[in-house]
């Protein structure tokens, strides 16, 4: 394990320092830059930028030197300094933005695994062991409509049920009074109270996708020779149940704590542009639209980051519950 794990930790090191690269490069394919792109925007309102500032901010920025050397300076910056840059659009530095939408995205990314887990667990052992039976067509049929509807479609029906039964938009986290209020036991009731609808309209497809694969690995344990041997010695249904088959499937449960730190930044970005959450996948929208490279550049490096670092532990996770792995692992 510890040979395994090392050679993970220099491929991680090579896979990011190869991502860094190639996002720096695709940023900037796109005609123009963050400047044209302002100055794009003044004219269409009548503003007239003039040279001498639009050369001023060129050079402030570093806009006009090669790529290699603004991939340097960039990349040089976060490993030697931990800076990220300044945010072109926002004239602040892109860790503070980052990181000021990272605890709800957090919250939300956390909140929504966990009920994926309570719901898909129960209900794909049951599935799986009443296989035919009226409760698993029941489960099956809303399993396929959970994968099959799209996330913002459900989010644009539930806006449009709230706003026509209830009277009250279903959008945002906070109730308009608590949006810049400080914290206190208030709001994190208002959030609570808020956070349930993007909850379930984010889990649902996970949901619906992991009973699925529960169902099917509980299946295939279930007609396996030990199963058959151990109930023919006499070993009580449930006990034989939950020690061996219902182990020996739990493999998806940990391997979905990789979708965790990825998702901190990534945070549905469609679902929290529908529903007007202030998470991180709209920032990371708007970046991508004004060309805010240094902005962009750092979601995706940290989203990278976060999504080998989520795969080693969900690796290290399914080791520790799987004899099986491990002595695959021992075997490399």
């Amino acid at each position: 394990m510890g040979r395994y794990m090392l050679r993970r930790v220099g491929l991680m090191l090579v896979t990011l320092l190869a991502i860094s690269f190639v996002t720096f490069w695709i940023i900037q394919l796109p005609p123009g830059d963050y400047v044209s792109t302002m100055v794009a925007e003044a004219e269409s309102r009548g503003e007239v930028i003039s040279p001498e500032r639009i050369a001023a901010l060129r050079a402030r920025y570093g806009l006009d030197d090669p790529f290699i050397v603004q991939y340097w300076d960039w990349i040089s910056n976060i490993v030697f300094r931990g800076d990220f840059g300044d945010s072109f659009a926002w004239n602040r530095p892109v860790s503070t933005l980052i990181w000021d939408r990272v605890g709800l995205s957090f919250f939300l990314s956390v909140s929504t695994l966990l009920m994926v887990w309570a719901i898909s667990f129960p209900i794909g052992i049951y599935s799986a062991v009443k296989q035919y039976s009226p409760g698993d067509y029941v489960a099956t049929f809303f399993g396929f409509v959970g994968m099959a509807v799209p996330e913002f479609m459900l989010a644009l029906v539930f806006m449009w049920i709230g706003v026509k039964y209830f009277g009250q938009s279903a959008g945002g986290l906070f109730s308009p009074e608590y949006v810049d209020a400080a914290w206190n036991l208030g709001k994190v009731m208002d959030l609570a109270s808020h956070l349930w609808l993007p909850v379930l309209i984010i889990g649902i497809s996970g949901t619906a996708g992991l009973i699925r694969i529960t169902r099917a690995n509980l299946l295939d344990e279930l007609y396996k020779p030990y199963v058959i041997t151990a109930r023919a010695k006499g070993l009580p249904e449930w006990k034989l149940l939950l020690k061996y088959p219902v182990r020996m499937s739990l493999s998806p449960f940990f391997s979905t704590v990789g979708w965790l730190l990825p998702g901190l930044i990534s945070g549905e970005t469609i679902i929290s542009i529908v529903l007007s959450l202030p998470t991180t996948g709209p920032l990371l929208y708007g970046a991508t639209l004004s060309q805010d490279m240094y902005l962009v550049g750092s979601f995706i490096l940290i989203l990278s980051a976060l999504t080998v670092v989520g795969t080693l532990l969900s690796d290290l996770a399914l080791a520790w519950w799987d004899p099986r792995i491990r002595r695959s692992y021992q075997g490399s």
